[in-house]
């Protein structure tokens, strides 16, 4: 998996990753601290507020970013939306009123919607060869993984020593040394598409496109699958450790650790096992294992007479949960870069953010909510069923024979005409499907 790390330009464009990702998850621990520090009592509703305001910005802006990324330079582009995110962190520690704190968030979750989809379509054109992308997304989703388990330490490690607020002057460091990552080398700019297009067709492109191509439907259905298993994981794990089985906080953060632990494990394991085995049958038993595993986790609940089995089961199936979930993520990215040519990518990367985060919007609460209203074992049993909803959709929507090109026709232009010749013969599903002149045979 590593050897990818010899490529230079994905090595920095990787190191200004991880190293603003843990800048981010110091800067999410200092944020709770400063909402507690504002609202007291009230900080989990300003928290809960935030992230609401989090998710907005995601599923809103990213696509109409995405739609004109591909216009701007990218280098420029990623190094302006680092520098954005420095300068909210660095305003963070200033502030005294709740309404700062959402009008920053805001800004800060702006830029990310815009930083991110950016960056990911940046790799396959960095990356090529799709053996090497799929070595680099198990090392993104390792990043990720470890994001999660490494920042929350180095920060209580950090809050021994400093205060709260200093954690957001190591925020605005990370994000200062990813845009000197990303202008240390020369980024690919894909070649804009000669059809000049108007607002709506730039904004919108990259859905029309996402929901227009079989595969990318049958992502979406898996991204629903994936948000309601994990909304169990991130909404009620300490409901379930603290509440039902009395745990403590370390106690949490082993549940939780598990599940990390599991992701990474699968993020290890899938290059190999995904040049072997096409990525449809992987994601959806992966997404299948999703379900079961709440499932039978619902089930142990439900018949355990002493609460001793609960907590064993519990780290099992957090630890299931972490494998199957990385299994579905992983590849996603693969499924992208097959799917459009190189100016599309931005515009289709930015749909699936934003799509994939508006999942989450539906499951964050429902996760939560539920949980209060109607119990824990109620909330397994109907997120594991719209588990299996997405996973029965997925199949549904997305057809077995998945060739890369599909063959279609152009009424419109002569036979030798190049676009119907030569090495403009062949099409991905959506760019095929998105063009209004365009049809299947």
């Amino acid at each position: 998996m590593l050897s990818v790390l010899a490529n230079r330009v994905y090595r920095h464009l990787f190191a200004a990753q991880v190293i603003a990702l843990i800048g981010t998850g110091m800067m999410t621990v200092a944020l709770g601290l400063l909402a507690f520090k504002i609202a007291g009592d009230k900080a989990g509703a300003v928290l809960g507020t935030a992230l609401a305001i989090k998710m907005i910005a995601y599923v809103g802006v990213a696509p109409v970013v995405g739609g004109f990324a591909n216009l701007l330079p990218r280098r420029a582009f990623l190094v302006s939306m680092d520098l954005t995110r420095a300068a909210v962190a660095l305003a963070l520690p200033f502030v005294d009123q709740v309404w700062q704190v959402y009008l920053l968030i805001f800004v800060l979750q702006l830029a990310s919607a815009a930083f991110t989809p950016t960056f990911q379509a940046t790799i396959p054109d960095v990356l090529p060869d799709e053996a090497q992308y799929t070595r680099a997304l198990s090392l993104s989703r390792l990043a990720y993984d470890m994001e999660s388990l490494v920042s929350p330490i180095l920060a209580a490690a950090l809050l021994t020593v400093i205060t709260f607020n200093l954690l957001f002057v190591g925020t605005v460091i990370g994000f200062f040394c990813s845009a000197a990552l990303v202008l240390s080398v020369t980024i690919p700019q894909p070649q804009a598409s000669e059809r000049k297009r108007g607002i709506y067709d730039n904004t919108t492109r990259g859905i029309r496109i996402y929901l227009a191509t079989p595969r990318l439907r049958g992502l979406l259905a898996l991204n629903l699958s994936v948000a309601a298993a994990g909304a169990m994981v991130i909404v009620n794990t300490v409901v379930l450790v603290r509440g039902m089985l009395q745990g403590s906080d370390t106690d949490v953060a082993i549940a939780l650790a598990c599940f990390g632990g599991g992701s990474m494990m699968a993020a290890l394991l899938l290059p190999r096992l995904l040049d072997r085995v096409p990525d449809r049958p992987v994601m959806l038993s992966a997404a299948g294992l999703l379900a079961a595993a709440l499932l039978c986790f619902a089930l142990l609940v439900s018949t355990s007479v002493t609460k001793e089995w609960v907590w064993p089961g519990l780290l099992s199936t957090w630890a299931v949960l972490g494998v199957a979930y990385s299994a579905v993520m992983t590849p996603s990215g693969r499924l992208l870069r097959r799917s459009a040519h190189a100016a599309d990518r931005p515009a289709l990367f930015a749909a699936q953010f934003a799509l994939s985060h508006a999942c989450w919007l539906l499951t964050y609460p429902l996760a939560g909510w539920l949980g209060s209203a109607a119990g824990l074992v109620p909330t397994l049993l109907v997120l594991s069923a719209i588990t299996f909803s997405g996973v029965l959709l997925a199949r549904t929507v997305w057809p077995v024979s998945d060739d890369d090109v599909v063959p279609h026709r152009h009424p419109d232009l002569p036979s030798d005409h190049p676009h119907v010749h030569g090495e403009h013969a062949g099409h991905a599903h959506a760019f095929v499907i998105d063009d209004l002149h365009h049809r299947w045979p």
